[in-house]
């Protein structure tokens, strides 16, 4: 029997287009003119491409260095969305700004992952870096920060003091190093009225200019940064880079 075309069921809605390939993961740092520095943070990329096999991952930068982030975009292949995971500490103008403008205009379908910090994970090299400086129980600590102009940046710094304070049973003082208020130097010397020595905790992700300054002020001893030279990256960043990358591809 004939059915009648009038009451038949209709066509199926065409399903949504999926993406089937699994995003890149592309890491974008700071960029720096050390080349410590510049080895400390491929050294940091490397370790996440063998930690994931299974993806594409791909390193660049916001500024300083090459390529920046449309040029890594572009090589990748043009059927691959990417995730772009900022490798820096906190979300100020880079990721607020720079990072959403560029995937705007991406011809992929992009993500941007949260920045690294806040997180307890970077308070745990934080801490450690500490020990192996020699911090004594009654040391004054004070986290240098590079510093921002976003308030948000800013805030995410006063974050980690809080939460670094919280792991060490003491009292965190925190500085910067440029554009927000206290400096980094005029921290350090309001910790001195109340101990008699001050510790930098250097919270930046690997050697450079700004680690040359957090280094330079008047404090009794300082940290390596949280990528020291000559070592591997903390099991704590690789996981960290991990994660953010993981959250960041759940829309695809």
């Amino acid at each position: 029997m004939l059915l009648d075309p009038r009451v038949a069921d209709p066509a199926p809605a065409p399903a949504e287009p999926r993406h089937t390939a699994q995003p890149a993961l592309v890491a974008i740092s700071h960029g720096t003119s050390s080349p410590v520095g510049q080895r400390a943070v491929a050294s940091l990329v490397a370790a996440v491409a063998g930690a994931r096999g299974d993806l594409t991952v791909s390193g660049g930068f916001v500024d300083v260095q090459q390529p920046d982030v449309e040029a890594t975009l572009d090589s990748l292949d043009h059927a691959v969305p990417a995730v772009v995971v900022p490798l820096l500490l906190s979300a100020g103008y880079h990721v607020h700004v720079d990072l959403r403008d560029e995937l705007a205009v991406a011809p992929r379908p992009t993500a941007l992952a949260a920045a690294l910090g806040p997180d307890d994970r970077l308070v745990a090299v934080l801490s450690r870096r500490l020990l192996e400086a020699g911090l004594k129980p009654d040391d004054g600590v004070v986290l240098a920060c590079a510093g921002s102009s976003d308030a948000r940046a800013v805030a995410d710094c006063h974050d980690m003091g809080a939460r670094l304070s919280a792991a060490l049973g003491r009292a965190v003082r925190v500085g910067f190093i440029s554009a927000a208020e206290p400096r980094l130097a005029d921290a350090v010397e309001l910790e001195r009225e109340s101990s008699a020595r001050v510790v930098v905790s250097t919270y930046l992700l690997a050697p450079g200019y700004f680690t040359d300054l957090a280094h330079a002020t008047t404090a009794d001893a300082a940290t390596a940064p949280l990528l020291a030279a000559g070592e591997s990256p903390p099991a704590e960043l690789v996981e960290l880079v991990v994660d953010r990358y993981r959250a960041g591809s759940s829309g695809f």
